[in-house]
């Protein structure tokens, strides 16, 4: 007689999944941080966290002299990418909370896109020009580590909550698909 492990128990597999649920959704919570310190950066030194005279040779005041429509411009798009990335925290952590925690495949799978498509798309861009120090990239990069780590977790629950799958031609699979 073969018995179940711990760790497929119902309320095991549901702690799973809660726990990386929840760790995703803090992640989301960080990704809404980084925008909020992006948006302050803006007002206060202008150029991106981490980012100093090794990478750019000039500053605000320079920028501002040479060109303020420039200056401007720069401030524009810092703002909107300070909204963008506090968005995409939002739409990860309540994708986390309200549907991955409750077993939505759906949910776990758009929380997981939006932020690879998200630095998929940004994080490129840094190393041609050297933008890609630890100060800059740092907390972007730890915070997607906790989002990965609490992705897998929720994504063990997600599959061992699916139980067996029938599959044609006789037989059953734990692969988590339905």
């Amino acid at each position: 007689m073969a018995t179940a492990s711990l760790a497929s128990t119902p309320v095991a597999v549901a702690r799973r999944l809660s726990r990386g649920a929840a760790i995703m959704a803090l992640a989301g919570i960080g990704f809404v941080g980084y925008g909020l310190l992006f948006l302050v950066q803006n007002f206060t030194g202008f150029l991106e966290l981490g980012i100093s005279h090794a990478e750019v040779d000039v500053g605000r005041a320079d920028i501002q002299r040479f060109s303020p429509s420039l200056y401007h411009y720069v401030s524009h798009l810092h703002i909107a990418l300070a909204g963008f990335i506090a968005a995409t925290g939002v739409a990860v952590a309540a994708l986390a909370w309200f549907g991955v925690r409750r077993g939505q495949l759906w949910a776990w799978v758009t929380a997981v896109v939006v932020p690879v498509v998200a630095l998929g798309v940004a994080l490129p861009a840094h190393y041609p020009w050297h933008l890609d120090t630890l100060g800059h990239l740092g907390l972007i990069y730890a915070d997607t580590v906790l989002f990965c780590v609490g992705a897998v977790l929720a994504a063990a629950g997600l599959r061992a909550s699916r139980g067996p799958v029938w599959r044609p031609g006789g037989g059953s699979s734990n692969a988590g698909v339905r």
